[in-house]
Parts: structure tokens; C-alpha cells; sequence
């Protein structure tokens, strides 16, 4: 499939993945090319392992996926093995950064709490891949997001609604 920011990615579905449309079970067959999808999973590259495939509505995209900044490689960049290095190609905040952010806060969340707030993420700003949840003491998310050049992080409430990013 391909990202909203042009990033050609494989998703990986096994017997045990699971699809949903809106907050009902559907299957595989109701997905058509086309059709914007969530897909939750473990990424190795552009590789994503689908725990849970998600069917959004018509129209499927925000409103911020337009703010969304894909990496921008520059020309002769690069390390030894030949991949580039991402270049970031804005620094920006919105929204509501909690006061008690600081990178690299919070403890690490994985399961259900980590899919919901990956799921919010990724709805506010499809394109990149989630690499990290951290929950912070107050309760809201931190989340590290990669693939994009902005946002980097995204912060998103207990009642897993994004409310900031920078």
C-alpha cells in the first residue's frame, strides 16, 4: 500500500489479524483498493506485521493530513551502507503540548492502551509509522512518530482524542 506522504509500504497479514470497520468486526473482503486503512502492527522497515487492519469511513483522511511533512532526502546524503538520512524540513507545535513533556518521558505502552492511541494518531496524521507509546504521569500519550519529517511527536489525551504535536 502507499502512505498519504507517497511511502510505499508491505503490510503483512497472518491468521490472527484482525479487521475492523469502525468499532465492528468486518473481514479481510470488506477492504478494496483504495479504501483508506489503518493497519496496527510491528514495523520492520517498510514493513508492517497487521495485528489489526482498520477500515476508515469515506473520506477517510483529517483535516491536519495536510500539514503532514514527508521525509526529504537530500541529494548525496547517505551513510556507508547507501541510506539516506531523513531530513527534517520543519520545526512547528500545535495544539496543546502538555507542561510536563519532556523528551524521552514516560513509561513505554504496548497492547490495546498503545493500539488506541496509535489508532488516534495515525488518523490525525496517516503517513508515518508509530514507533513508540509512552503514557506520562498526568495519563495523557506521548508519541513518537517516524516516516515524516513533522510532526515528530504527538500528544494525545486520556480519552485517547490527539491534542497537540510538534
Amino acid at each position: 500500500m502507499t502512505t498519504s506522504t507517497g511511502l510505499q509500504v508491505t503490510v503483512n497479514e497472518t491468521s490472527s489479524t484482525t479487521y475492523m470497520k469502525g468499532t465492528s468486526s468486518t473481514s479481510a473482503n470488506a477492504i478494496a483498493k483504495g479504501d483508506f486503512v489503518l493497519a496496527l502492527g510491528t514495523a520492520n522497515g517498510p514493513t508492517i506485521e497487521a495485528s489489526q487492519v482498520i477500515l476508515t469511513p469515506p473520506g477517510g483522511q483529517s483535516a491536519t493530513a495536510s500539514e503532514v511533512i514527508p521525509f526529504v532526502k537530500k541529494q548525496g546524503q547517505g551513510n556507508a551502507q547507501g541510506q539516506g538520512q531523513d531530513q527534517a524540513t520543519t520545526t512547528k507545535s500545535v495544539g496543546q503540548i502538555p507542561a510536563n513533556y519532556s523528551e524521552g518521558s514516560g513509561t513505554i505502552v504496548s497492547g490495546t492502551e498503545a493500539d488506541k492511541v496509535t489508532e488516534a494518531v495515525l488518523y490525525a496524521y496517516p503517513g508515518g509509522v508509530v514507533n513508540r507509546v509512552a503514557k506520562m504521569s498526568d495519563g495523557e500519550y506521548n508519541v513518537h512518530i517516524m516516516g515524516v519529517s513533522w510532526p515528530h511527536h504527538v500528544f494525545v489525551s486520556v480519552d485517547f482524542k490527539v491534542v497537540g504535536a510538534n
